[in-house]
């Protein structure tokens, strides 16, 4: 904000004020390079203000830019950080899928290995089975031809 400094205001003792009657009249009394010191007084502390003004200015904008960068690359690593997360979940997450796919491919061989053993053991247990059968049956011809052969001896 613009503050006039204490030398451009004019003490109250110099004050003159003006009155309709004055306003109109020209002042024949005044001397025409105490005026023209004033006015060029007045100019150099315009141009003084201005140039301190535009001083500040330009300061508070290099300041304003360098905070917005700051927010900016603040922003950027909160975002990054969140992106850099979800990246390294990511490959951890793939990692366990090919550790879980191995062990799933493992369990799926030893499945595998257990049914064609099962398998074989019952095809074992049906042939035990079939022979103790085929041993009944030879059994039984074997008592038939017995008894015939004796039932022909004895005859």
């Amino acid at each position: 904000m613009y503050r006039a400094s204490p030398q451009s205001q004019v003490p109250l003792s110099r004050a003159h004020s003006v009155s309709s009657s004055d306003a109109q009249r020209p002042n024949l009394n005044a001397d025409p390079k105490g005026l023209q010191s004033s006015l060029q007084n007045l100019l150099t502390l315009h141009s003084h203000n201005s140039l301190i003004l535009r001083h500040h200015t330009e300061k508070a904008k290099k300041e304003a830019i360098k905070k917005a960068e700051r927010v900016s690359e603040l922003l950027v690593e909160a975002v990054n950080g969140g992106v850099q997360d979800s990246f390294m979940y990511e490959k951890r997450i793939e990692q366990e899928i090919r550790a879980l796919s191995a062990t799933v491919a493992k369990f799926m061989k030893q499945t595998d290995q257990w049914l064609a053993a099962t398998h074989a053991l019952n095809t074992a247990v049906k042939e035990i089975g079939d022979f103790e059968n085929w041993m009944k049956i030879m059994e039984y011809d074997c008592k038939s031809i017995t008894a015939a052969i004796q039932n022909i001896h004895q005859d």
